[in-house]
């Protein structure tokens, strides 16, 4: 087992090297150890899930609108039921469901419409009334609200320990797993990647992944492949310490201000994507972004309005043009692959996607067709329906 964080040289060579150790290029690795290619080097500029990764809960759900989306979600909601026995972990997933609360007729037609696309997938969300969304969500306010959709298969768990789970088993395998070693460089030759170097030296390869989230475009760069891939910061609050607890609720969601709630620990968690975040690599929290979540509450769920707080986080989005992922090969160079720009979505569809690139780097036809989410569609223009950015 080999997760080094010490400051020695990397193996001289590696079939695979991975940049990115957050829940994206852990799971990648996981996904090719488990199919024998062990010659893996998994290279991290900090420690393990600590990009966009590190945030303390994340939410796993299929409910999107694009049956591309719904299925790389379904298949990942699948896995994370299966992570205690494979790769062999505890990741305290909570399946309380999703809970989108919908305050305009367009809206809910829309919903409408994505429901019927689930449920023809297998996914076994339905419409409900505000009756029902008040049942499942007792801060739910009914004045205003028209309809919601929730889905009882949706859920949260706890992207660190994902991260550590995927992280051990590849390294028992052979993987080296090396945080704390940044990438300075990428040489190539013709059409092919040949090596990449590293702040613990130089690593020839066969094959590149790029997985390093926020940080993708720089990578990309190195490697004279365009990603359009743009850091933003999004934040989140914990409430104090709630007495009596919290009931235990879906995972909400005010679909029209993005502001969402769910339980954490011994109180709750609220979050929202504020619309006018400049982009760049900030992670300082900044109290003041509370002010758009209260607003939103304040007409949504009012007991959390004014519900004291205990701190919070700041961390990244890893932003595409229409908010959909960037998964595939390039063209050139062609040992350059790529799974990067999730938008929010990356620790939800990191389980399907890791079995992705692990066929694509195996020449096989993966289950999921990602033909629509390569990167030339900003150039050759692809049929994907963008999806709403939420969390």
């Amino acid at each position: 087992m080999s997760i080094s964080p010490t400051p020695g040289p990397l193996p001289p060579s590696a079939e695979v090297v991975i940049i990115g150790g957050g829940v994206m290029g852990t799971s990648i690795a996981f996904h090719l150890a488990e199919a024998g290619i062990t010659d893996i080097v998994v290279v991290e500029q900090g420690a393990l899930g600590s990009g966009s990764s590190g945030k303390p809960i994340g939410g796993v759900r299929a409910q999107f609108s694009d049956p591309l989306n719904i299925e790389i979600g379904d298949r990942s909601l699948r896995a994370y039921r299966d992570f205690p026995r494979r790769p062999g972990a505890d990741i305290t997933l909570d399946t309380v469901g999703y809970l989108f609360l919908l305050t305009t007729e367009q809206h809910a037609a829309d919903f409408e419409i994505s429901v019927a696309i689930q449920n023809e997938l297998g996914v076994p969300s339905r419409m409900i009334g505000p009756a029902e969304a008040q049942r499942l969500c007792p801060y739910a306010a009914t004045d205003g609200l028209l309809a919601g959709a929730y889905s009882p298969a949706d859920g949260h768990a706890r992207p660190g320990l994902v991260v550590q789970g995927y992280a051990a088993a590849a390294a028992a395998a052979g993987a080296v797993i090396a945080p704390h070693t940044t990438v300075t460089g990428i040489d190539t030759t013709g059409e092919r990647v040949r090596v990449v170097h590293t702040s613990r030296g130089p690593v020839r390869c066969s094959t590149v992944v790029c997985a390093a989230g926020a940080w993708s475009a720089g990578i990309g760069r190195m490697a004279g492949v365009e990603l359009p891939v743009r850091p933003v910061r999004r934040q989140l609050a914990f409430s104090a310490p709630l007495d009596p607890p919290a009931p235990r609720i879906p995972f909400t969601i005010d679909f029209a201000s993005s502001a969402y709630f769910h339980n954490s620990d011994d109180g709750l968690l609220f979050g929202l994507a504020d619309p006018d975040q400049e982009e760049g690599f900030d992670t300082t929290w900044t109290p003041g972004w509370m002010d758009l979540f209260r607003a939103a509450a304040r007409r949504r769920a009012p007991a959390l309005a004014d519900m004291e707080t205990s701190g919070g986080w700041a961390g990244l989005y890893e932003v595409t043009p229409d908010h959909n992922a960037l998964i595939g090969r390039a063209r050139s160079p062609e040992n350059f692959l790529y799974a990067t720009g999730f938008s929010g979505h990356g620790f939800l569809q990191a389980p399907a996607v890791g079995e992705i690139v692990r066929d694509l780097h195996l020449d096989r036809t993966p289950a999921v067709d990602v033909t629509p989410l390569a990167v030339d569609r900003f150039t050759a223009g692809a049929d994907i329906r963008p999806e709403a950015h939420i969390v």
